[in-house]
């Protein structure tokens, strides 16, 4: 069997919030949300983005679905180009890609019954009504764990974890091929955590997903991704297979993320990297690369020119002035 094809290819995008200030409103400066970010997700795979809160993560994936629009850059789903597609060629194209929103508290309408909710989009795309859609949100609730008798109950009757599998659903009703799981575990107890990590891995081989698994917690990440991007400041700066971020980091603040993460192996203890200052502004990055305020290997050109994501291992790229370059 040939290597998986490539499901989405971003080039270059870009997501700038202008900020307004004055009687009359207007644009003072702009806040780099997403600052040019390329990535690769071939089809079946789960593509972990991690960084810290604010980097950009939840930002880049709702640009790449277009629930924002671009500023600048290309997404292609399928060689399909996302970026400049019709916004009803778009709306059709949305049966192919969903998400799972972080807080399942917030993106469930309370006054719609689980029915309803999970229903809804298979009316809307003209796909069933009536008996046939009921029993389609009955088969799909089954897979994420739920019953027959939770369709005619309202939101504020579950507990978090169950409206978290109830937005799975909703995701999953109208079988896409492509999801982007925005923080899905991290407004639940950690309890509940590995119960929805282990519902999506079985959920991915049932359904043949592909999925854009944003998380800060890169415990979570380790555990469901084939592959990691390292943001920071609205960039990516190290791309690679778990196995290789998780066993030889190369970017200083990949490393840095590393250290923090506990281990459970007796008599192993790591050395914790602690970075020196806070994250800058978005709105004002700094010159070159945009870590190196805080970088402790930081050297002349880090502030002075900005570093390539150039490849440094098999299918391993980094985004650091100090990393050789594969030949």
């Amino acid at each position: 069997m040939g290597a998986p094809q490539r499901i989405l290819t971003v080039e270059g995008l870009k997501k700038y919030f202008p900020i307004k200030a004055g009687v009359f409103s207007r644009v003072t400066g702009y806040v780099k949300a997403v600052d040019g970010v390329d990535f690769k997700i071939r089809s079946g795979e789960a593509y972990g983005l991690v960084g810290e809160s604010g980097c950009g993560k939840s930002t880049a994936g709702m640009t790449i679905l277009r629930m924002l629009e671009p500023t600048d850059g290309k997404v292609f789903f399928k060689d399909k180009d996302l970026s400049s597609m019709d916004k009803d060629v778009l709306r059709k194209m949305r049966r192919e890609m969903q998400i799972i929103f972080q807080d399942p508290y917030s993106s469930l309408n309370p006054r719609m019954s689980v029915g309803e909710a999970i229903g809804e989009a298979l009316e809307v795309h003209g796909i069933a009504t009536g008996k046939e859609k009921k029993e389609r949100v009955v088969s799909v609730l089954r897979d994420c764990g739920l019953d027959e008798h939770h369709v005619r109950r309202y939101p504020h009757e579950f507990s978090g974890g169950q409206r978290q599998r109830i937005g799975i659903a909703r995701a999953l009703i109208l079988e896409p091929e492509f999801i982007v799981a925005d923080e899905p575990v991290s407004a639940l107890d950690v309890s509940i955590q590995s119960q929805i990590i282990n519902l999506l891995e079985r959920l991915q081989e049932k359904y043949g997903l592909t999925f854009l698994f944003i998380s800060h917690d890169l415990s979570v990440v380790k555990h469901i991704s084939d592959r990691v991007g390292v943001m920071y400041l609205g960039r990516i700066i190290e791309d690679a297979p778990k196995k290789a971020l998780y066993s030889s980091p190369l970017h200083p603040y990949s490393q840095a993320l590393l250290s923090a993460v506990p281990t459970i192996k007796p008599g192993v203890k790591k050395e914790r990297i602690i970075l020196k200052g806070d994250v800058p502004s978005p709105s004002n990055p700094p010159p070159g690369c945009t870590f190196h305020t805080r970088c402790p290997y930081a050297i002349d050109i880090c502030s002075e020119q900005e570093p390539e994501l150039k490849k440094v291992g098999p299918d391993h790229h980094a985004s650091c002035h100090l990393v050789k370059k594969a030949v």
